[in-house]
């Protein structure tokens, strides 16, 4: 079989549409195959390193976090993900390690957070993308402790999704005291608490 036969292959096989240029190193293919992919226009770069099929339904969700490995999706963007806001993000949020940055972040429209090692470790989750990738996201509890954590979240967002967890037969109230602990927010949890439940 011909080498732009495998390349060929790798990319039919690719069942989100996404190829990325490790894929074809590892597989012992240069990456100026890609190249003609793209000439031809079955492909198009999405970033560098970073290739989607012309016909795939892009995953904007699944792309960013591609891109930025690092990346955890979190505050607003989590509680939509999760099923506990309604309203679409304008801006993706992304909570980062503090020290890492990547220069091309600056020119994404995203939201950026950053957390120090022992609170951005803890508390991740893997669930589908609308679309059904795996992506990355907070967990509820840990998402909701972050929205109450400094300012800048919408008050009816985090009234909304404060009601549905009291609400929910899901609830793991230690869980999210433990987290409100670690993240020093622990009084207005408990404040939201006593009036919800």
């Amino acid at each position: 079989m011909s080498n732009i036969n495998k390349v060929k292959r790798i990319v039919e096989n690719s069942p989100n549409g996404v190829i990325t240029a490790s894929q074809l190193t590892k597989s012992g293919m240069h990456l100026g195959y890609l190249h003609e992919f793209v000439k031809n226009g079955e492909l198009y770069r999405f970033s560098r390193g970073l290739y989607v099929k012309n016909d795939a339904w892009e995953d904007d969700f699944y792309l960013l976090q591609q891109k930025y490995s690092r990346g955890i999706y979190s505050h607003d963007t989590a509680l939509y993900l999760l099923g506990y806001s309604d309203r679409t993000p304008v801006r993706y949020t992304m909570t980062f390690p503090k020290g890492y940055n990547a220069a091309s972040l600056k020119q994404e429209n995203l939201s950026i957070k950053r957390a120090i090692r022992e609170n951005y470790d803890f508390g991740i989750i893997e669930i589908q993308s609308p679309s059904g990738n795996l992506i990355r996201v907070y967990e509820l509890e840990r998402t909701l402790c972050d929205i109450l954590r400094g300012d800048g979240s919408d008050i009816q967002i985090v009234n909304s999704a404060m009601k549905r967890y009291a609400a929910s037969k899901n609830k793991n109230i230690h869980k999210l005291m433990k987290y409100a602990e670690q993240l020093h927010v622990k009084t207005k949890i408990l404040r939201y608490m006593e009036v919800l439940l």
